[in-house]
């Protein structure tokens, strides 16, 4: 480790995990490294400009944040010019990066990764002038994350209650309008996915041929609800159905829906949207990742 000041950012109502727990872990890995914590708990009230405040009065070298993506999309919005390595320990009801990138669920493996040496340089998405990490939809499951907010159940288990009232009450297929910088489509369907990475957090590999340092992003296109092709691209199989479901790479696009459709970044609900412009940062965000992702990122 080359580094000895660390901010270590948490989200004290994410989840439902114990944070105190996960705080005194890091201190105590933190303190027989001879490494100065610094803490930051978001209170939703200006945490990116806060943070910032941290940054340009400490000299710190890395970044921790405690969390669910939520956590880890406003820290990324934060730092994302400084070019300071984040690491992540997952504390959410929903934890889709560090599905993504294979952080196993040991508290005590979370926090010595988060201090380790790996670090991958991850691409950014902005949507709408919105910073997006790994997943962004329009359409059912954006559906499925408003109910979720809107009920009294978290984690896992309160995505499963809300599922089948999801799909009673949704008014698919959805109307799009597609346009890239190589071609323009006129499509339906009940989920339409902008995928930077490959999984959600529940762990449905939707986007298996996608890369998060490659410059673009994919657009997955479900056109109805066909559950033998949906577990195929889960099952990362190659002879999916075109007619279920289309995917396509691109480095910037627009969508526009012929009606306001439920429109979700890295788990949080943003509204019902016409319109929606995707390009690729010119930032990076340097991301402390297990040493095995980076050398199956390399091999990929």
């Amino acid at each position: 480790m080359n580094f000895n000041q660390v901010l270590l950012i948490v989200n004290p109502i994410s989840g439902d995990l114990d944070k105190k727990q996960i705080i005194q872990k890091a201190r105590d890995y933190a303190k027989t490294n001879q490494i100065t914590i610094h803490l930051f708990a978001t209170t939703g009230e200006e945490d990116v400009k806060k943070i910032q405040d941290r940054l340009d009065s400490l000299k710190i070298e890395r970044i921790i944040a405690i969390g669910g993506d939520g956590t880890i999309n406003l820290v990324a919005k934060a730092i994302k010019s400084y070019g300071i390595p984040l690491g992540i320990i997952p504390a959410g009801s929903a934890n889709g990066l560090a599905t993504n990138y294979g952080i196993p669920e040991s508290l005590e493996e979370q926090v010595k990764i988060a201090f380790g040496d790996a670090i991958f340089e991850m691409d950014l998405l902005n949507i709408n002038d919105d910073i997006c990490l790994h997943l962004s939809d329009l359409g059912i499951n954006a559906e499925l994350i408003q109910n979720y907010e809107e009920s009294r159940f978290r984690g896992k288990f309160g995505y499963l209650l809300q599922s089948l009232p999801t799909l009673l009450t949704s008014e698919y297929p959805f109307e799009f309008e597609v346009e890239t910088n190589f071609k323009k489509q006129q499509t339906s369907g009940v989920l339409l996915a902008i995928a930077n990475a490959n999984k959600y957090g529940t762990g449905a590999n939707i986007n298996p041929n996608g890369k998060m340092n490659d410059g673009k992003f994919e657009i997955i296109i479900y056109r109805k609800l066909d559950l033998a092709e949906i577990i195929k691209t889960i099952r990362n199989e190659t002879d999916v159905n075109s007619d279920v479901v289309e995917t396509f790479q691109a480095e910037e696009a627009k969508i526009i829906c012929k009606t306001p459709v439920a429109f979700q970044i890295d788990g949080e609900f943003k509204g019902e949207s016409s319109e929606v412009i995707i390009s690729i940062m010119n930032e990076k965000l340097k991301v402390v990742v297990p040493a095995e992702f980076n050398s199956q990122a390399l091999q990929a």
